[in-house]
């Protein structure tokens, strides 16, 4: 291309951009935050006029960022002989001062040193909190790039993004591999005179590595909502209006009052410290959707009126759950909730045996959510029901079914005989055709140390009703439980006391 004709384009170029700088989409403004490193290739088989559109290129998908700490911050590192970092990412917080930094970046020329620019780039990158999403725009002609699969493994492995731009005829397998899935939307391969149509794809996949959610609930209940965002402000830069209304009740709701409390269209108003960075709201109907604006107001800059929708939980009267646990033969442990002490006067809790049982009545206090129900026949179902008297005067109860266990025989005979110094035959009786085994236990001698003993145990068949102990210490006691399908029944203990002869144990 002649310099003349070359210049005429270049002009064209200029002129054409500065028509465009004036459209900034606002949906980009406030909408992210994380780091964004450039990495441009700046070597000698870039021609000039390439480099200039690449800068432009640049100029137009950074502009509408919102720049800074709790933003986006940018970095440029260009790629020649030896890398050189243009400007770190702490450096530029407003995008006058990046626009400006960017059309002056002078091109560097010599080789293609990727793989040192990339071990900077990965220094740069992990000194910064862990947490910030990183991204790492590689600009590139695709000529002789290097070997650039570890250095890019190595920065996708700790966290960083990476997105490639190829103006040139690079090799696709090398540029596929260095980029982080989806590679249709990270990776593009494009004619320098055409870069502009990439501009907003671009863009919008790295909005969607980077993006914050500035307005969220962070929690939720029937009368409550907790909204929390990103600061902007600080306490003397300006404040925060809030507004909040109901949208609409929740179609099937039958709460009484989230038709009377709720007035589409009519606004709730509070305005917040700018150093404010979460509100409750409280009062909230049940069952209801309600919609959420903040406003960041200051004189020094321009924020987008942030808003979030949120539905409340239906209203939860107690009881709402009624669990039975501690189940023994004669008691069980009735609990419920949630606790409500505020809305609840009493509760009342009735429990008889199934079917036809004489039913039994406790009242308790609005500030209590259990009870011991003690008195009760083994091996029966009882139903159980617990109402809650509300201050409105409605009440609301809930049933549920306990079992109580049945009582397991425990044993009655246990004999222990001598067959031997240190040696013990053990002897019981079983009866239950529904029993399982039986549970031995002793206190075993211990051979490293006399004066110490351990404990030992062993589980019997039902077909064994004796067994030999060897080593037992002295005054070991030995038990024996029987097991049955529904538990272990009652053991019964006896202390055996060894003689020097051997001849009598007790």
């Amino acid at each position: 291309m002649k310099p003349f004709l070359r210049a005429c384009v270049m002009f064209a170029v200029l002129l054409q951009q500065s028509h465009t700088q004036t459209a900034v989409p606002d949906t980009v403004l406030n909408c992210c935050e994380g780091d964004i490193l450039l990495l441009l290739d700046s070597s000698g088989s870039v021609s000039s006029y390439e480099f200039s559109r690449l800068l432009l290129f640049l100029t137009e998908l950074l502009r509408p960022f919102s720049l800074g700490e709790g933003h986006v911050r940018v970095g440029l590192l260009q790629v020649g002989t030896s890398p050189h970092l243009e400007f770190g990412l702490d450096v530029h917080d407003s995008q006058a001062n990046l626009q400006k930094a960017l059309r002056s970046t002078r091109q560097l020329q010599g080789d293609t040193n990727t793989e040192a620019a990339l071990r900077l780039a990965q220094q740069l990158l992990t000194r910064t909190e862990a947490e910030r999403p990183k991204v790492l725009l590689w600009l590139t002609d695709g000529v002789q790039p290097g070997d650039v699969d570890g250095p890019m493994s190595e920065l996708k492995r700790k966290g960083v993004a990476v997105l490639a731009v190829s103006t040139g005829h690079g090799n696709y397998q090398v540029l596929r591999r260095a980029v982080t899935p989806p590679t249709e939307s990270h990776l593009y391969f494009v004619d320098i005179d055409d870069i502009s149509i990439i501009t907003e794809d671009l863009r919008e996949a790295i909005i969607e590595i980077i993006r914050a959610e500035r307005l969220r609930v962070v929690h939720l209940s029937s009368h409550s909502a907790v909204l929390q965002w990103r600061p902007v402000l600080s306490a003397d830069s300006g404040y925060y209006e809030l507004r909040y209304s109901c949208v609409r009740r929740m179609e099937g709701s039958t709460h009484p009052d989230s038709v009377a409390g709720c007035s589409p269209g009519q606004y709730h108003k509070r305005t917040l410290p700018g150093d404010s960075s979460w509100e409750e709201l409280t009062n909230l109907q049940p069952d209801t959707t309600y919609t959420a604006s903040l406003s960041p107001e200051s004189n020094q800059e321009i924020f987008n009126t942030l808003t979030v929708s949120f539905t409340t939980l239906p209203e939860v009267l107690s009881p709402a759950v009624v669990s039975v646990s501690d189940s023994g033969p004669r008691q069980v442990r009735v609990s419920w909730g949630p606790l409500q002490p505020a809305r609840v006067q009493r509760y009342t809790v009735e429990y008889g045996a199934i079917p036809r049982g004489r039913v039994h009545t406790v009242t308790l206090h609005s500030h209590q959510n259990s009870t011991l129900l003690t008195g009760l026949e083994p091996d029966t179902q009882y139903l159980v029901t617990v109402s809650a008297l509300h201050v409105t005067g409605k009440e609301r109860a809930m049933s549920v079914k306990a079992c109580t266990q049945e009582v397991l025989p425990a044993l009655v005979d246990l004999q222990l005989t001598p067959v031997g110094r240190e040696a013990m035959q053990v002897k019981w009786q079983g009866h239950r055709k529904d029993l399982r085994g039986y549970w031995l236990s002793w206190e075993k001698e211990n051979t490293q140390s006399s004066s110490k003993s351990s404990s030992s145990s062993m589980y019997l068949p039902p077909s064994s009703l004796s067994a030999q102990l060897t080593h037992l210490s002295l005054s070991s006691r030995v038990c024996v439980s029987p097991v049955y399908s529904s538990g272990r029944g009652d053991g019964i203990c006896c202390t055996a006391e060894a003689r020097t002869d051997s001849r009598h144990w007790g």
